[in-house]
């Protein structure tokens, strides 16, 4: 009677196990659909529509659109407005990240390593530019390099620097650094909050056993800091990366609307002046689909070092 009752439980048994094991699956395929349907809708279809539309010479005033090829590809090497919206781009890549990198870095090592009684005011401090809008941003620094009411112009001149007084954002050897300024104010206490976690996770162990080594707050930076933070380093630097592209579009259009004579025009700017100013959406997407290349390249770039720092 037993051996009857346990064959009869036994396949119950699987059934029940082979029940649980699937409702996971089926419950976390359900939960992927939304979200899969509105990357879909969202992101893959108009870049797939932008990718098509760089092939063409539209206008967005008509449907009938003339297929190009190239075209837009070709002139867009040509074209001396691009060619500086690029290297005004690459600039801003090659000094921004690193500043800001640097800053954070020291802020959180600052705040993590010394006694200060303030640490917490002195972080929320830090951290808060990171929360205040862009455009909130924009228009502060805008009036911060103003050349009648600016704080910086006044100052200059108080401490007797009249002379070097200007319209920081008037002048083009001088607006594209005050937007980078206002990039690397932003984003340095975002990266510093990272930087705290991070040198959290390091043993206070090894920091005391250099203190009775007798190393100074400096060489514990140097030689211990940074080497053991390296690939949350490489991380940020290009998180850092595609943020200045990103982001750059919104400072520049707010604080200098890419002037004065394309000194600060960067490629989203260019891209969005052609687009919704000159009515030249084709060759606007061929822009965008280039830059869209130079992200996948950073987040490649991103990807490899992640997989480096879980080893």
């Amino acid at each position: 009677m037993s051996d009857v009752l346990l064959t009869k439980v036994a396949p119950t048994n699987r059934e029940i196990k082979g029940t649980k094991s699937k409702k996971p699956k089926l419950f976390i395929a359900l939960c992927t659909i939304p979200t899969l349907l509105l990357t879909i809708i969202f992101m893959i279809i108009p870049t797939i529509k932008a990718f098509m539309m760089s092939f063409t010479d539209a206008t967005g005033m008509s449907d009938d659109n003339k297929f190009i090829f190239l075209d837009n590809y070709k002139y867009m090497f040509h074209d001396e407005m691009f060619i500086k919206s690029l290297f005004n781009t690459f600039k801003l890549m090659l000094v921004v990240p690193v500043i800001t990198l640097a800053i954070g870095l020291v802020l959180a090592f600052l705040l993590t390593q010394t006694k200060l009684k303030e640490r917490g005011f002195y972080r929320t401090v830090f951290f808060f530019p990171s929360i205040i809008s862009l455009t909130v941003v924009g228009i502060i620094w805008s009036f911060v390099f103003h050349p009648n009411m600016g704080i910086l112009n006044n100052i200059l001149s108080n401490i007797g620097l009249g002379n070097l007084t200007r319209p920081w954002l008037g002048d083009s050897s001088t607006a594209l650094w005050c937007v980078a300024v206002t990039l690397i104010w932003q984003a340095a206490g975002y990266y510093m909050v990272m930087y705290v976690a991070a040198i959290d996770g390091i043993s206070p162990d090894v920091f005391e056993s250099a203190t009775i080594d007798g190393a100074g707050q400096f060489r514990k930076l140097i030689s211990i800091t940074i080497p053991l933070l390296k690939d949350i380093i490489g991380i940020t630097f290009v998180l850092s990366l595609a943020g200045t592209i990103n982001l750059s579009f919104i400072i520049v259009s707010v604080m200098t609307g890419g002037g004065p004579a394309g000194g600060t025009s960067v490629l989203l700017h260019y891209m969005y002046t052609q687009a919704f100013q000159n009515s030249n959406f084709g060759y606007a997407m061929a822009i965008a689909i280039f830059t869209l290349l130079i992200s996948f390249v950073l987040s490649f770039l991103s990807r490899l070092l992640t997989n480096r720092a879980e080893g």
